[in-house]
């Protein structure tokens, strides 16, 4: 199983939701940021690292959110959510083909990546 970790970044009423490029799997669903874990970094160091290559942002990690463990026909993750908030820059799409901030109202008008899911009913029941 690998582990993966993301980002819950609000932005007011808002959380924000990056789409994936055309050259990855799951091209063009959306999805959090974030990424695998790497050998020999804590959670929240794999999730500093993914925000900075992926929107160039650093942030704050928080606590967190919600763990998911999800098979996906080429890869078994252990999904690790965590609440955070963007300490320095602004998300630019580096890796992603699209970045919105959206109301949990608006989730079904997204296609999400499989994983979030039951990511997406804690939020719509919480937010």
């Amino acid at each position: 199983m690998v582990q993966v970790v993301a980002a819950l970044i609000r932005d007011g009423e808002k959380f924000m939701i990056f789409q994936r490029p055309a050259s990855k799997t799951r091209a063009y669903q959306w999805e959090f940021v974030g990424g695998k874990v790497e050998n020999g970094e804590t959670l929240e160091e794999a999730l500093i690292r993914e925000c900075r290559e992926e929107i160039g942002v650093t942030v704050k990690v928080g606590d967190v959110f919600m763990e998911v463990d999800h098979e996906y026909p080429d890869i078994n993750i252990h999904l690790t959510l965590f609440n955070a908030e963007i300490a320095d820059g602004t998300p630019q799409k580096l890796e992603h083909n699209d970045i919105k901030s959206i109301t949990p109202d608006e989730i079904p008008q997204y296609n999400f990546c499989p994983a979030d899911d039951e990511i997406l009913k804690k939020i719509k029941e919480e937010f």
